[in-house]
């Protein structure tokens, strides 16, 4: 899991859609290759939780899946950006929380 993510939940979404239900390996493939920003934090996250899987339960990378994988909406930067007459619009800055499990596959259950 990682908290306070500068990458907006929207956009942290599409990548983690992309790499939910396949193998773990294949998973970090795809996002290596993946031209999206969110990506490396993503896979930041699913490189810990196979490390975390390997040394928890002693399973060997390749039979891990990534079981469940979610972008939840952390706090918001609220900036300031000046405009023109002396006006200022509101920035919105976004953070995520990613989370991503992965599974054993001959077991099928999530931890």
């Amino acid at each position: 899991m990682a908290r306070y993510v500068r990458v907006t939940p929207r956009k942290a979404r599409r990548v983690v859609d992309l790499i939910r239900g396949m193998p773990a390996d294949e998973a970090q493939a795809a996002l290596a290759f993946a031209p999206q920003s969110a990506s490396d934090p993503v896979g930041k996250v699913l490189a810990s939780a196979i490390a975390n899987a390997g040394q928890v339960r002693q399973v060997e990378a390749g039979s891990l899946v990534v079981s469940r994988a979610w972008v939840d909406e952390g706090p918001t930067l609220k900036r300031f950006r000046p405009r023109a007459q002396g006006r200022g619009y509101r920035i919105n800055k976004r953070t995520s929380h990613i989370t991503v499990i992965v599974s054993d596959e001959t077991k099928g259950g999530t931890r």
